[in-house]
């Protein structure tokens, strides 16, 4: 009788120390994330030209070659930055059209967004540090965003007018104007200063519809 030759057995299968793709590019989105939220707070604080690759990895507590693996150079960063601004901007605008309302109303809710946002980190670099130290296409693109939302109140001043819940005015002086008094807050505001963010923005914001909005429908409660 021959005896059957017992077959090694197949030992199981060690457990790999990567990480499924998917869960690889979410740690990596995660590290870029921090990155440009370790950046726009130096640059809100120093100023662009003052912070360097060196101060961000320091603050991150890596090493210098180690962002290159998130970013190309500081300009990138910059762009990242002030285009994360923009676009938490536009998408609580668009948010604000969706849920709808009147034009006044829709007004008031991206007024107090904008008005938010540059209290934020990457909306105070926005305002603070803006495309002005970037290349030229660089510039082009954030402007093109900057002028999307500058439009948007333009409509909504229009359409307020035309409801009859805003005073006679130019729509593009007045939507400047708002932007201005919003914005301006990303300059000066601190996060550990006499006032909150929510009650600069109230207050900036009464004092702006003040001039703007019909004292019948601002006198309406809300």
């Amino acid at each position: 009788m021959v005896s059957k030759i017992p077959r090694p057995a197949h030992p199981a299968p060690s457990a790999s120390p990567w990480a499924p793709a998917p869960a690889r590019e979410l740690q990596r989105q995660a590290k870029r994330d921090a990155v440009l939220q370790a950046a726009a707070q130096l640059f809100n604080e120093r100023g662009f030209h003052a912070t360097s690759l060196d101060d961000i990895a320091a603050r991150l507590h890596v090493s210098k070659p180690t962002l290159y693996y998130y970013v190309k150079n500081k300009d990138e960063i910059l762009f990242q930055c002030v285009h994360t601004g923009l676009q938490m901007m536009q998408a609580g605008i668009e948010e604000t059209r969706r849920q709808g309302g009147t034009a006044v109303e829709q007004l008031m809710a991206c007024m107090r967004i904008y008005g938010r946002i540059v209290t934020m980190d990457f909306g105070m670099c926005l305002i603070r540090i803006g495309e002005d130290p970037l290349p030229p296409d660089s510039r082009k693109e954030l402007r093109r965003l900057k002028s999307a939302i500058d439009l948007e109140f333009r409509r909504l001043i229009t359409a307020g007018m035309a409801e009859g819940s805003l005073v006679a005015c130019d729509p593009k002086i007045t939507a400047f104007t708002i932007a201005g008094a919003l914005s301006w807050i990303g300059r000066w505001y601190q996060p550990d200063g006499e006032y909150a963010a929510e009650d600069i923005v109230n207050q900036i914001m009464h004092t702006l519809l003040r001039s703007i909005v019909q004292p019948e429908v601002l006198a309406l409660p809300r």
